[in-house]
This record gives structure tokens, sequence and C-alpha cells, in this order.
């Protein structure tokens, strides 16, 4: 395993890059997809990484951190450009990888590279996308399928998005999670005990915290969304107040400024896919957490038109609603 100044790694096994990841981080960079084989051996990789990473991972400030990217690519790398390179820059990704953009192959297999070539300096958490069912519909099957010609490389993928942690824990003052909180949890050391190395429950501790959404309601309510729940400011309170964290962050949500908080600034939401599904419009944002734990939000627009591709064939409609 290599360190932030450490030498690229090399994955024996096979493929005609020779398992050289710094290789394959450059071309997904160009909008290449790797070959199978080389998908399998990087996968393979990731996992033995992700093993050992618990379900509520431990992170040391500063970091940055950025919500949904849902196969947008350009943008991905525009945030990159705008957060700071890597190895310098430590960043954390709360979910949402794939579905819905262009290119969901590339955008959560470059994570994945980096992942593994700096695995000290990012961390990858679960979304509700990253779900063998969810895929189904919104676009990362069918996407893989196209560009391979059958769903190994979605299997590869799948296996992958079961040994992601659930939670990370800035300093122990910053939760971060992809969705929001449970009425089954109430402390962290709950979502420690969790089973995570499996298919994305429909109900439960693991489902809510992939799938609840703050708002303004007493307690909790039922979700529009048919999973998870609605949560309001005392849930928020409570879990502050029993873990000493002081922030939550979490994605989840389009959030047209790119970030919204709420609360009294106990949560925060961020959103960085720009101009989501190409349509709506909307900034994206990263959230910087500084040495002291301090909060800082950077705004950021769309790649430019020019430097995209666009692929020759395009998604189903369906997968953008």
């Amino acid at each position: 395993m290599a360190t932030a100044g450490g030498s690229p790694i090399t994955v024996t096994g096979g493929g005609s890059s020779g398992g050289d990841v710094d290789g394959w981080i450059e071309q997904l960079k160009r909008c290449e997809h790797l070959d199978e084989c080389e998908v399998k051996l990087l996968c393979a990789k990731a996992r033995e990484i992700l093993v050992d990473e618990a379900n509520v991972q431990a992170i040391s400030s500063p970091v940055t951190v950025a919500g949904d990217i849902h196969g947008q690519l350009y943008d991905l790398l525009e945030l990159l450009r705008v957060g700071g390179p890597l190895p310098d820059t430590q960043y954390l990704f709360m979910g949402d990888f794939v579905d819905r953009g262009f290119f969901s192959v590339e955008t959560f297999l470059l994570l994945v590279a980096l992942k593994v070539r700096w695995p000290d300096r990012v961390t990858l958490i679960r979304g509700n996308h990253e779900s063998r069912q969810i895929t189904q519909v919104y676009g990362f099957y069918d996407e893989c399928v196209r560009k391979y010609g059958n769903a190994n490389v979605w299997r590869y993928c799948a296996e992958v998005f079961d040994y992601l942690s659930l939670a990370a824990l800035v300093d122990g003052k910053a939760f971060c999670v992809h969705g929001g909180l449970s009425p089954s949890v109430a402390t962290v050391d709950q979502i420690r005990a969790i089973d995570r190395k499996l298919e994305v429950p429909h109900d439960g501790a693991m489902c809510d915290l992939l799938w609840s959404d703050p708002e303004e309601v007493d307690g909790w309510s039922l979700s529009p969304r048919g999973a998870g729940f609605l949560f309001g400011a005392e849930p928020v309170r409570a879990f502050c107040h029993s873990n000493g964290v002081e922030l939550i962050a979490r994605a989840h949500q389009l959030v047209m400024e790119g970030y919204k908080l709420m609360f009294d600034e106990a949560l925060v939401t961020v959103w960085s896919a720009p101009n989501y599904c190409y349509r709506c419009g909307n900034v994206a944002a990263i959230l910087r957490l500084d040495e002291q734990m301090r909060s800082s939000y950077e705004v950021f627009h769309a790649a430019p038109q020019e430097t995209r591709s666009v692929p020759s064939k395009r998604p189903a409609p369906e997968y953008f609603l």
C-alpha cells in the first residue's frame, strides 16, 4: 500500500497496462475506459484496502468533503482542479458516484483508482446509488453493458460497493454520511456494529443512513422516497449531543446553491454535481474543514463545454427523472 508520498502501486496479474495505477488514472481522466481485466484487478485491490476500513472511518483534518457526483466525469475533474491536487489535498466523497450521468464507469473507476493510489488521502463512503438494485434502474448497469458487451464490470464494481464505509468522522467532531440519521441509531457505536458488506437493505439503520433527509418536521416523519425517514432539528440536536459532534455533513439532495445549512448550522447538505443531469442549472460546492475544524465552502460551476466529450449514445431520458 502506498502512502501519500509513496511510489506508484503496481497490481500484478495481467492487463495490457501492467497494472500501473498511475497509468489507469491518466487514462480514466481522458475518459478512456479500462479493459475488463484491468477493472477486475483494480476492484480486487480496492476491496483489499476497503475491507480493513471501519463502518465509520476516522479522518483527521484538514479534509475537503464532496457530495454527489453521479457519473459527471468532467465535473469531477473540475472539482479536483478547484479542490486541489492529490496527494496534497485530502478528500472525502460522500457517495452517489454513479447513475444518471454519461460517464459513471469512468467516474467510479477513477475514484477507485485514486483510492488505491492514495488510500490514506481518499475516503469513499457509500451512497444509496451504490446498490445493485438502484444501478439497474438509473443507468450504471446499462452503461457497463453498452461499453463492455456484458455485465462483468458492473459486477466487479458492485462488489466494491459492498465494502464502502457507511460514514466518516472527522476529528471526532464532524459526522459525514450520505443521507442522514436513523431512528434506530442514537450513537456512532451502533453504526460501527452494522454488518455493512451486503446489498443495501430496504429498511433498517443501514438503509436510513443512505436514504434519509433533513426537513422542517417535528422529530421523525415518513419519507416520500419510500426509504429512510425525514428528520428534524430535535434528532439532529440529540445525535450531536450524544456523540460529541458539532456538524453533520451529508449529500443526497440537489441544492441549487451547492450547499445548504440547516438547524442553526448543525447540519449541511453538500452537492457536488453542477448542472445536474446536464439541465438543472445548479452550481456545486465542496466543504473544506481546516485544522481547527472551521468550515468553508467553495462553489464551482460545470466544466467548460470545450473540455467535454459527448457519448455517441446518450442514456435514456428516464435515467434523469
